[in-house]
């Protein structure tokens, strides 16, 4: 039985002109949008984390006319009681800066009343932990206001992770349209080759010895265009996340990469080249024993 070559054979099976050069720039475009879309999914997911992190278990004490003593009696008991992990009180030198926008230089006024805050950390997120610490907190200052901060935050969080399902929708519709997008490709080249095809099953070449002609040409056509897209895509995101760092934004900044997500960003191309080789053997075989 006669084996087909991978080399000239495979070459010569799919074209190596603009039909070629065409896959390879589809290619780069898919792979350029879907590691953005990835980008952003992994950046969402990292930045909703943050949130968890920093606000899921704090909560923010308001204290009105309270003097330095009752404050400070109030961060002690919270410093000792269960499920606290830390407690302090917010200086009035960083209210005023906070408040600076709206009240401009007057807010530096030691007459003008301010309220006391309080930031307190919980040991845990969970919502029996902060019900028992506002508890708590209410039965030694009554007049105190309490607030969870991720109460107020879970429309930007519910916004946050929406981000990162859709961007996950992007990237498998990318995927799917890359699939199809290799099926196309692998039964032009079997109509435009059929006579080619005829030849090499006469001579003994099976199927499945065909499809890896195709499987090898449109994967290196996959890997070379997806390889260029991924370059300027992650050149793109990294420009991208230079300019969100210069920005003094803590909920901006959450949007950041470890060295983890760039390994998946970077393992796309070859992802994607595998999908193709997959798709291209489906389609080849598939369209050959209908034939036969």
């Amino acid at each position: 039985m006669t084996r087909v070559s991978s080399g000239t054979a495979g070459r010569r099976l799919l074209d190596d002109g603009r039909r070629a050069r065409a896959m390879s720039w589809v290619m780069a475009v898919m792979l350029f949008l879907t590691v953005l879309a990835a980008a952003l999914g992994l950046g969402t997911i990292s930045a909703a984390a943050g949130l968890d992190r920093q606000l899921a278990g704090r909560l923010t004490v308001q204290l009105l006319d309270a003097d330095d003593a009752a404050v400070a009696r109030l961060v002690d008991r919270l410093r000792a009681s269960p499920g606290v992990s830390a407690a302090a009180a917010v200086p009035r030198e960083e209210m005023a800066e906070l408040l600076r926008p709206w009240l401009g230089d007057a807010g530096l006024d030691a007459d003008l009343p301010m309220p006391v805050m309080i930031d307190v950390d919980l040991a845990s997120g969970s919502d029996a932990v902060a019900s028992d610490v506002t508890s708590r907190i209410r039965s030694l200052a009554p007049a105190a206001r309490v607030d969870r901060n991720a109460r107020w935050l879970a429309p930007v969080r519910s916004f946050i992770v929406s981000l990162a399902w859709l961007a996950g929708g992007i990237v498998l519709l990318m995927a799917l349209a890359t699939s199809a997008i290799v099926l196309l490709a692998a039964r032009a080249g079997l109509d435009t080759h059929r006579d080619t095809i005829d030849v090499l099953h006469m001579l003994g070449s099976t199927d499945v010895q065909v499809s890896r002609l195709f499987q090898r040409r449109i994967a290196l056509d996959t890997l070379i265009g997806g390889a260029i897209g991924t370059v300027f895509a992650l050149a793109t995101v990294a420009l991208i996340g230079s300019r969100v760092a210069t920005l003094d934004s803590a909920l901006v900044g959450g949007f950041g990469l470890d060295v983890g997500d760039w390994t998946i960003l970077a393992a796309l191309p070859i992802a994607f080249a595998l999908l193709a080789t997959l798709a291209a053997r489906i389609a080849v075989v598939g369209a050959l024993r209908r034939v036969l």
